[in-house]
């Protein structure tokens, strides 16, 4: 009877115990926390039901029934060709050595910033997502090197180079469809393999400098002068349109001067004729002493003309005469119309 009393109390408290512990993983197995930073994937028996990303307090079913896997909503970084370690950085060149498109040899690391963006394709669509991505990102940012010349590479074409591999890397990923987003991409360093091959290749980047340096003033001074020869064809221009305005107006002048000695040789062609030719002769011959001459088969008759210009010329009062007082110019002109009535007379 004591015997049976005895089993009857162990099972009693065994089954307490076993309800108590049941009890306590129901307690706490119910309730979860979800921080600002995480997201929480709830699973019955194994299959995905939701994603919780709200922060807070929340509820399920008890374990085994329901559990939950937390994943950080923050930016990973995956550095590819290199680690930190210990505040050391070490290197990797098996991996970062790459050929450019121009056949060159170029050690190139980078830093992905990736997300995680969807819980279950992470947790179940692969069984290493990481690295798939760091695979990839080999992948993609060996293609595009292999299409970069190394001129680009070193110097001006990174810009274009980070945007080209995040594309790939983006797409990529959306193809494999393992849960990760594609944040940004940073190239750390891109370099030539070694001292020798870098000193070359500065020794190239120097002299294309200074090619472009010359081409460059020779640009400059090609248009400093056709600056000037444009100003010189235009001053040539306007001067020119100058000339022929001018000569115009000379033709002009000159239709007009010929029209009215048209219309004098009309009303007078013997008088207009002579002078013409008198005044051609004058302007022929400026010195020479022209003469007309009548012959009538008796006595030759003839008429200086440059004698009677000379005449008239010492008869016109030379300006210092105006200095000379009134009573003397009277008596001067006088003496010359007395010798002048002498002179008639005497003809």
């Amino acid at each position: 009877m004591i015997h049976i009393v005895s089993l009857k109390r162990i099972y009693t408290i065994t089954g307490l115990v076993f309800l108590i512990l049941i009890l306590g993983v129901v307690a706490i197995s119910t309730w979860y926390t979800v921080d600002e930073s995480d997201q929480a994937v709830i699973m019955t028996f194994g299959k995905v039901e939701e994603t919780i990303t709200e922060p807070g307090l929340h509820f399920k079913l008890p374990w085994p029934i329901q559990s939950v896997e937390k994943l950080s909503k923050e930016t990973f970084s995956l550095k590819f060709g290199y680690k930190e370690e210990d505040g050391e950085v070490k290197d990797y060149p098996s991996e970062t050595k790459m050929i450019t498109g121009d056949e060159n040899i170029v050690l190139a690391d980078l830093v992905v910033q990736w997300k995680i963006t969807d819980p279950p394709k992470y947790l179940y669509n692969a069984e290493d997502p990481e690295k798939i991505l760091y695979d990839t990102t080999s992948a993609a940012l060996r293609s595009i090197i292999g299409s970069t010349k190394i001129d680009d590479a070193l110097t001006s074409g990174k810009a274009q180079i980070e945007a080209d591999v995040r594309d790939l890397l983006s797409q990529l990923m959306e193809k494999y469809d393992v849960g990760i987003s594609i944040s940004a991409v940073k190239l750390q360093d891109v370099e030539l393999p070694n001292e020798e091959v870098r000193k070359a290749f500065t020794n190239v980047t120097d002299a294309r400098e200074t090619a472009n340096t010359k081409i460059n003033e020779a640009d400059k001074y090609e248009n400093k002068r056709m600056n000037e020869a444009e100003g010189e064809k235009d001053a040539i221009i306007s001067q020119a349109n100058g000339d022929k305005a001018a000569r115009t107006e000379a033709a002009r002048g000159d239709v007009a001067v010929f029209e009215k000695l048209l219309s004098e040789y009309k009303g007078n062609k013997g008088i207009t004729k002579d002078r013409l030719i008198i005044e051609t002769l004058e302007e022929v011959l400026p010195n020479a002493e022209i003469y007309i001459m009548n012959d009538d088969g008796n006595t030759m008759k003839y008429l200086p003309l440059r004698s009677l210009e000379k005449e008239e010329t010492k008869k016109t009062p030379a300006p210092d005469e105006a200095a000379i007082p009134e009573g003397e110019t009277k008596k001067g002109n006088a003496s010359e119309e007395k010798a002048t009535g002498e002179g008639g007379t005497k003809q």
